[in-house]
Formats: structure tokens, C-alpha cells, sequence
């Protein structure tokens, strides 16, 4: 596709994306996913730990750009 990476790191992972390889998978759930992190944000909707507080109203999220998200909302 043409895109440059800095890694062959990020090279494998992006690689991913063209091929379909999903290595991650849920144990819950089976949904796989193409890298780690988005199967740790996953799994956290299973087992409800919500480590991003919104510091004006007390909600929580399981990712930080949710709670950014939401805080614009203030």
C-alpha cells in the first residue's frame, strides 16, 4: 500500500490489516484482533475495570480517548 513504518514492528502489525491475520483473541468471547492493545481495551468490557475517570462528574471509561471525548461534553 505504500506506507512507511519505523519499525518492522509496526511493519508486522500494519501488515495485519491487509491480510486479515487476527492473533489476538478473547478468551470470553472469541472476537480476535489485529493487535494487543485493542484485545486489552476489549477485554476490559468484559471484566469492567474502567481505569479513565472523568474528574467533573465521576464517569468512567475504558479508554482514554472516550473520556477526552466526554469531557468536551462539560
Amino acid at each position: 500500500c505504500g506506507v512507511n513504518f519505523s519499525s518492522n514492528f509496526s511493519l508486522t502489525q500494519h501488515r495485519r490489516v491487509h491480510t486479515g491475520e487476527r492473533l489476538d483473541v478473547c478468551g470470553d468471547c472469541g472476537e480476535s484482533f489485529t493487535q494487543k492493545s485493542n484485545l486489552t481495551h476489549h477485554h476490559r468490557t468484559h471484566t469492567g475495570p474502567k481505569p479513565f475517570s472523568c474528574t467533573n462528574c465521576g464517569k468512567s471509561f475504558i479508554r482514554r480517548s472516550n473520556l477526552t471525548r466526554h469531557i468536551r461534553t462539560h
